[in-house]
């Protein structure tokens, strides 16, 4: 039950974006299509699951003082793998996400995770927490690279799925969604509808 907790309430109670407003620059920047957003994610999960995992490892040996060097170091490190693996294999989503990848180091949600969790439990409740955090950071961005991806483009995954006929019928794409204040609008009704629903958020 622990475990199913630490995979799920990232998904809604404790949503790093939703909820704790944590990675919200990224969750902006890259949202306009879906393709660059599901990379994201993934990058964002993997770095948040072992970095949780290698702090946890180690944190009975980690000098407080030093404590936060060291956390970015492997961040760092892991970031700078996952770089060259998306270089390697889909450069032209690595191109589209440009510096957002490097920016994965000061990611608030992963230093949070780390100092909050991974400092003070065990490895695998640690690897656990690392995924269900990226993945609740990721549901966000996959919902509203969607939106704004099918009503600004007519398109998802990069694949025309409004039909040609609405065009000719005079159908036009909203060309404001893929503007920048739209994926913060888009948030905002995220939100907005997540604590309208949810009790638990409501009497917070």
């Amino acid at each position: 039950m622990k475990n199913l907790k630490l995979l799920t309430n990232p998904l809604n109670n404790e949503n790093p974006i939703t909820v704790q407003v944590l990675g919200i620059c990224s969750a902006l920047a890259v949202t306009v299509q879906m393709k660059p957003a599901i990379v994201m994610a993934l990058s964002v999960t993997v770095v948040t699951a072992f970095s949780n995992l290698i702090i946890s490892l180690g944190r009975n040996t980690i000098p407080p003082r030093i404590r936060i060097i060291i956390q970015l170091v492997v961040v760092a490190f892991l970031v700078i793998v996952v770089d060259q693996v998306l270089k390697a294999y889909v450069y032209d989503v690595s191109k589209k996400l440009s510096v957002f990848v490097g920016l994965i180091i000061t990611n608030c949600i992963i230093m949070g995770r780390l100092e909050a969790f991974a400092m003070s439990n065990k490895p695998w409740d640690s690897l656990l927490d690392g995924i269900g955090s990226g993945a609740g950071y990721g549901l966000v961005l996959i919902a509203i690279s969607t939106l704004r991806e099918f009503f600004g483009s007519g398109s998802l995954m990069g694949f025309q799925v409004i039909p040609e006929g609405f065009y000719q019928m005079g159908y036009k794409d909203n060309g404001m969604m893929i503007l920048p204040p739209m994926a913060l609008i888009s948030v905002g009704i995220i939100i907005w509808v997540q604590r309208s629903f949810n009790k638990k958020l409501i009497e917070n």
